[in-house]
């Protein structure tokens, strides 16, 4: 008998997505997250990598385990999910200490595939910004699936910068856009001028966002701004990371 339990707890450790112990497979989804990261390299036709930019996720990811939540990385494809190489700024400890921590960062290039998500599983799902965002988010069909889902069952959308490109296109089963007539924050038009990256961009956010309905509301380009509308949580860009986790718990604990 104990042969055969070994045996079927060690196909069930095999069918596992790297980075995600047998333990993790029953967490609480109460206390479980899911951060969404971009699997898209190219910034348009410039020759430049990019990817999702690395303190949209870790400004998220520690707040959040040192709150007692139970920490997933998914993607639309699944698999390696690049970061923009340009965001890797050592010089922040929050990114210096999660780039370091060879097992965690690790699990970005092994991240879930978002087909695969049962959004039962999370309470709260965050769509990380980086320009990788604006080519593979918008519109996909899983993106738009579990961000519903996890919405209508009472749980929290959370997007910061570029991330709410997956908010783009997301309906709720009304069938209306989960953004209209919300307070939200994203990175702004003249963010993108100053970046000087508005022909490069597929689309303009900020203007995608207000033709659906949404009301964003912006700060001076480069300054933290988080804004929370029911179970909304959104963010204007990398500077509004640590604003959008504590927003994020904010609204969890009113949930309880």
């Amino acid at each position: 008998m104990k042969i055969i339990k070994a045996l079927l707890l060690s196909v069930v450790v095999a069918v596992l997505p790297f980075g995600v112990s047998a333990g993790e497979v029953n967490a609480d989804p109460s206390k479980s997250v899911l951060i969404v990261l971009s699997n898209h390299d190219k910034l348009g036709d410039t020759g430049r990598q990019t990817g999702w930019h690395m303190s949209e996720a870790t400004h998220i990811y520690y707040p959040l385990v040192e709150a007692g939540y139970t920490v997933h990385f998914a993607s639309p494809k699944g698999g390696l999910a690049p970061v923009d190489e340009s965001s890797v700024k050592l010089d922040d400890p929050i990114n210096k200490k999660f780039f370091e921590d060879k097992a965690l960062f690790n699990q970005t290039k092994h991240t879930l595939s978002l087909e695969k998500v049962n959004p039962a599983d999370y309470k709260i799902v965050h769509y990380v910004g980086g320009w990788g965002a604006m080519w593979d988010f918008r519109g996909n069909k899983d993106v738009n699936r579990v961000g519903a889902a996890i919405y209508e069952s009472g749980g929290i959308v959370s997007a910061i910068c570029h991330g709410p490109a997956a908010l783009v296109d997301l309906k709720l089963s009304n069938g209306e856009y989960l953004v209209k007539g919300k307070n939200m924050a994203t990175f702004t038009d003249s963010e993108e001028k100053d970046m000087d990256t508005v022909k490069t961009m597929p689309f303009l956010l900020e203007t995608a966002l207000r033709g659906r309905g949404a009301k964003v509301h912006v700060a001076k380009n480069w300054t933290a701004k988080s804004v929370i509308d029911g179970r909304l949580v959104t963010g204007q860009n990398p500077q509004s990371g640590l604003s959008v986790a504590q927003n994020i718990l904010k609204v969890a604990k009113e949930l309880k």
